[in-house]
């Protein structure tokens, strides 16, 4: 009897050894600026293992996008942290502010194989928001054998109403040429300048130094999200977990080269009258139709592509990463919860 109740101490101590090991492996947090490559931001020694994938998480910005913008703002807000306590690796990535999404996605890919190179894990879960998630269909296309899962937030899969009347209000009728000054009116040459200048801020701002900042391209940003021109290129060069039309409903068999592609969006705008963002969603949700509901830049409807999670959650286009500093909607489920439970959902999926 004695023996047995050393056995099971001596088990006990081996296994609280083991949970105290397992705690102590800390998951880390690395801010990726191309080209400078990845720098570590924080680790953590995770609470859970809840969203410890087997692959690192990436998360991808949109237009006019940054990581942390002069050691101010942090695009995906709360969003690493909190991923980082239930054990995910996290990895932000820089591409150009001002771009279209292939030239952005060849961009991404490059960073995609920095991390995998640096991690030893030959994949890694992307999830994109905006004009992210249309990146990250360029590469999961393009290099599938990098790419264990593609998550998609609030992303204009289908293009955006908004870019299109944007480019209605700036262009000329009947161009002469290619030229900006023959292209676009006087209103619309000083929106692009006013955009590529941001875009260069924003890299600069990210870290990347001034002579490598990154080339800014605001017409081929803008042009690249109008509903012309995703229904008629891209969605028809990549068009994996794609609807066959606007409004549908994407295939029921959402992996696809064995990627899994997911999506969540929502609807509103003004969701936090203390936001003073929400009341520019507000104008710019003018756009849309009526019984199209939208996020203030991008309908549920375009949003669709793989397993959609829900696209009608309570949430305008920047309350889904959590901004401005989580003055979100207070009747809804907290935006950095839904990414826990992705993550979490790809933890239990093996990715």
């Amino acid at each position: 009897m004695q023996r047995f109740a050393k056995f099971v101490a001596g088990s006990m101590v081996t296994l609280s050894a083991l949970s105290l090991s397992t705690q102590a492996i800390a998951a880390e947090y690395y801010n990726c600026s191309n080209p400078s490559g990845c720098v570590l931001v924080a680790n953590v020694h995770p609470d859970n293992d809840a969203t410890a994938t087997q692959y690192p998480v990436v998360l991808v910005h949109g237009l006019g996008g940054f990581n942390e913008v002069f050691g101010i703002v942090n695009y995906f807000n709360g969003i690493p942290e909190a991923l980082m306590q239930g054990g995910t690796d996290v990895y932000v990535t820089k591409t150009s502010s001002m771009q279209d999404a292939e030239y952005r996605g060849e961009q991404l890919l490059q960073q995609v194989k920095t991390i995998t190179a640096v991690t030893g894990k030959p994949k890694v879960n992307l999830i994109g928001h905006s004009l992210g998630g249309i990146d990250i269909r360029y590469v999961a296309e393009v290099a599938p054998e990098y790419v264990a899962s593609v998550t998609a937030v609030a992303s204009p899969e289908q293009g955006s109403k908004m870019a299109d009347w944007l480019l209605s209000v700036v262009s000329k009728d009947n161009p002469a040429s290619d030229a900006p000054k023959d292209r676009f009116n006087l209103f619309g040459r000083a929106l692009i300048a006013f955009h590529n200048a941001v875009g260069r801020l924003f890299d600069f701002g990210s870290g990347i130094d001034v002579k490598q900042l990154q080339h800014q391209d605001s017409i081929k940003a803008v042009m690249g999200l109008t509903t012309d021109y995703m229904t008629g290129y891209y969605n028809k060069k990549y068009p994996a977990a794609m609807p066959s039309e606007y409004c549908g409903q994407p295939p029921a068999e959402y992996v696809i080269n064995g990627i899994p592609y997911y999506s969540f969006s929502g609807v509103g705008t003004v969701t936090n009258s203390f936001d003073p963002s929400d009341y520019m969603l507000a104008l710019t949700g003018l756009t849309f139709d009526k019984d199209d509901p939208n996020d203030g830049l991008v309908s549920a409807c375009s949003s669709r592509i793989g397993y959609v999670i829900r696209d009608d959650y309570k949430m305008n286009h920047l309350d889904s990463v959590n901004q401005i500093f989580g003055l979100v909607s207070r009747s809804e489920v907290d935006p950095v919860s839904v990414y826990r439970s992705q993550v979490n959902r790809l933890k239990n999926q093996g990715f």
